[in-house]
Parts: C-alpha cells; structure tokens; sequence
C-alpha cells in the first residue's frame, strides 16, 4: 500500500524536505500575528517579545506541521 501523502517537495531535480514549506508557512504567520499583536498594542504586556515572536512560530510549526504532513 503506497502512502498517497508526498514525502519530500521536488522543484526540477532538486528535492526538498516537506518541514521548509512548513517552517515558510510558519514565518509568515508568524509575521502576520506580529503585526496584528502590534496593531492592537498588546506586545507592550509581553517582556521578551523576540522571546515570545520564537514560541509563537513553534506553535504555528507544530500545528502545521501536524495538520499538513501526514506521514
């Protein structure tokens, strides 16, 4: 039985690993709650905010890497 999910992203010849479309997706959201936190004025209640900017892109790289790659 073949998987029918893709183990690994091919762009001409070149093969890469699922986790770096993963890690983009993740930064980008990442950048976009950023923004967001910014815009609302709720990054002043947080002490390390490049601290917190870490977890958050761990949290989105977990979750989309749980929801998008199934292995």
């Amino acid at each position: 039985m073949t998987n029918p999910y893709p183990h690994e992203l091919a762009l001409g010849d070149v093969y890469f690993s699922p986790i770096l479309a993963i890690l983009s997706l993740s930064l980008v959201a990442t950048w976009i709650t950023a923004v967001l936190l910014n815009k609302l004025r709720l990054t002043r209640f947080l002490m390390f905010p490049s601290t917190t900017f870490l977890a958050i892109m761990v949290f989105y790289l977990i979750a989309l890497d749980h929801w998008l790659i199934r292995f």
